[in-house]
């Protein structure tokens, strides 16, 4: 089964996206905030991260350096969530490791095929 983070301050992105991503295949878990999103990761890291752009407790780009460094078998696909299309955060945040992003808001569709461009299952 796979495992995907929606880390988001927002309580209802996260649990929109969590209702269109949990399928029997694929748990989802939720983390408000940076911090509490590396300390679920260091206890069992996601296949699938997708992280708000604007974290209330840290930049975002800092969330996936650590991410990234932490020391486990598989690294995760980090896809970052924002609000309106900015290059310069969408290379920095790549540059760390992120694999693409998305934009809020979205709903089943566009957040489904997203994933399907990134190749990742949903």
């Amino acid at each position: 089964m796979k495992r995907c983070m929606i880390v988001d301050d927002s309580n209802v992105i996260r649990k929109v996206a969590k209702r269109i991503l949990a399928t029997p295949e694929m748990a989802v878990v939720e983390a408000c905030d940076g911090r509490e999103a590396l300390f679920l990761c260091a206890a069992q890291m996601p296949d699938i991260i997708v992280v708000d752009n604007q974290l209330p407790d840290m930049a975002t780009v800092e969330f996936i350096r650590q991410a990234m460094a932490m020391d486990v078998p598989v690294k995760p696909r980090i896809v970052i969530c924002m609000t309106e299309f900015d290059v310069g955060a969408i290379m920095r945040a790549k540059r760390a490791g992120a694999k693409g992003y998305i934009l809020k808001p979205f709903n089943r569709p566009i957040l489904l095929e997203r994933f399907r461009e990134m190749q990742i299952a949903a």
